[in-house]
């Protein structure tokens, strides 16, 4: 058992902090300086460019020109350039697009990737051994992208949504995490379960998945990122423009290739700066990862490393 040092009784409204262990010696003023000074320096190099990209798309072409392209110093503040992408145009359209994927996406494939968990889990069901080696002989080996290309087109999957999910629909990874989680889980409560009727679905529903939570929050959200942020798919099986989803549309602005409709114009009246719709289109790309992962990230200790230790 650890030992661990007394600690006096936690007074109301006062933070203590844990138990330590007698060899890890308590960090100095010059130690707790440092990492705080370490982790200020960590926030900053993080958040400066979401400032200036935020502050970016809020500015005015005027003050965008004065600052002589990024801002950082808010000063005249608008919301012009994401009224104009949300107006209906190709942005908004594209937003959509991501949304469906993303939300499709994730649901098939995590509907796919617990039945493979859980069946690769029961260690005596039909073929387990030589279809856990396939899987993981896909982590290390692949076709390569032209046969994969020809496979896609040969399933007259081109110029169809189908073409963004199914071809990296599922994660050898995730699936193994999923694994090791489930073969935690106490194999008499599937025992006790199965005694009294019921049958693998109906395990995996009411017993183990409850359990798990934690670890398929975390997978969940790897495929939530892994649709929304895709574009690699996106450009080499869809051609049609009005197909395409947002951060494929992010990447025609960044790159000045091509003006979403309805706004080409507005930047050549100088009504928009161009800098400021690439921010604005940035930020519209960023903010649902922002913001779900917060919920998520309770759930990333416990998820990712219980589920990677076990089995």
């Amino acid at each position: 058992m650890t030992a661990v040092i007394d600690r006096p009784a936690r007074r109301p409204g006062r933070w203590v902090a844990p138990p330590r262990p007698v060899w890890e010696e308590a960090p100095g003023r010059a130690g707790l300086a440092g990492k705080g000074l370490v982790l200020l320096l960590a926030c900053l190099a993080i958040l400066f460019p979401l400032w200036i990209v935020v502050v970016t798309s809020l500015s005015t072409r005027k003050a965008i020109d004065e600052a002589g392209g990024l801002v950082m110093i808010p000063t005249d503040i608008t919301f012009v350039a994401y009224q104009e992408l949300l107006s209906g145009g190709q942005v908004t359209r594209a937003a959509l697009v991501s949304i469906g994927i993303t939300l499709v996406g994730t649901v098939f494939s995590m509907t796919v990737s617990v039945l493979c968990a859980y069946g690769l889990s029961r260690t005596g069901s039909l073929g387990h051994r030589w279809i856990l080696m396939v899987l993981l002989a896909t982590m290390f080996f692949s076709a390569g992208l032209i046969p994969t290309y020809l496979l896609v087109q040969s399933l007259g999957l081109t110029d169809t949504y189908l073409a963004l999910i199914l071809p990296s629909a599922i994660s050898v990874f995730n699936i193994l995490v999923l694994r090791g989680f489930f073969m935690g889980i106490s194999q008499e409560l599937t025992d006790s379960a199965r005694i009294d009727g019921a049958g693998d679905l109906r395990i995996l529903w009411q017993i183990v998945l409850p359990l798990s939570r934690a670890v398929v929050a975390v997978i969940t959200l790897f495929y939530a990122v892994g649709y929304w942020s895709a574009w690699f798919n996106a450009s080499l099986y869809l051609n049609d423009q009005d197909m395409l989803p947002l951060q494929n549309v992010m990447i025609q602005l960044v790159q000045k290739q091509e003006a979403p409709v309805g706004l080409g114009q507005a930047i050549k009246t100088g009504e928009l700066s161009g800098l400021a719709v690439q921010m604005a289109v940035m930020v519209m790309a960023l903010l649902p990862v922002a913001v779900l992962s917060p919920f998520v990230q309770k759930h990333f200790k416990k998820g990712m490393l219980t589920g990677a230790v076990k089995g």
